[in-house]
């Protein structure tokens, strides 16, 4: 049984997506939910979901083992960062080569790095009055937005599109792409 912990900083759709998707697997588990701020709805959805969730404040996670060592004792494959918006520290890294997976609501290379997440990245789209966007599934390494990239899923950008049409069409790709691409990923299919 592969082993995912699953990272959120908000809402966490995404978590809930990739949990029930995995809910009867017998080959992959989400084991536990890490989040860096208290009060976000993630914490709530990992409880309803019966999910171990752990926060850790910025110090903990820059500045010591404590993560990598939560990592450790749990058992850990794989790590997957599901709206997750801090840059993943070198311990980890190094100890995941290859095995921290993000998922980025634009076709990477454009639209990526600090400070693209969410709406900001759907405004630069549509302000640039492109034809398409999609979702980018990369391994993560030491910059944002920049590791090898998985899988991407195109979507069509209408001339009447608004960031929040926008938003709703990438939220379709990820519903429908996350979850399996990390399947395979995880799998080696």
């Amino acid at each position: 049984m592969k082993k995912l912990a699953l990272f959120a900083s908000g809402n966490g759709t995404n978590v809930q997506q990739i949990s029930e998707y995995f809910a009867n697997s017998n080959e992959i588990k989400v084991d536990c939910v890490v989040v860096n701020k208290k009060n976000i709805y993630v914490v709530e959805r990992a409880k309803n979901l019966g999910i171990d969730c752990f926060y850790f404040n910025r110090e903990d996670f820059y500045n010591s083992d404590n993560v990598l060592n939560l990592m450790t004792e749990r058992a850990i494959d794989y790590i997957i960062l599901a709206g997750f918006l801090w840059l993943v520290p070198e311990n980890l890294l190094k100890n995941y080569d290859h095995k921290i997976i993000n998922i980025h609501p634009a076709l990477l290379p454009n639209y990526g790095g600090k400070g693209m997440y969410g709406h900001h990245v759907h405004e630069a789209v549509i302000t640039a009055k492109e034809k398409q966007s999609g979702i980018t599934i990369h391994y993560v390494n030491e910059k944002y937005d920049s590791g090898d990239i998985i899988f991407q899923a195109k979507c069509n950008i209408k001339p009447t599109d608004t960031p929040d049409d926008l938003a709703e069409n990438i939220h379709i790709l990820e519903k429908i792409h996350f979850p399996k691409i990390i399947e395979q990923v995880v799998l080696g299919k």
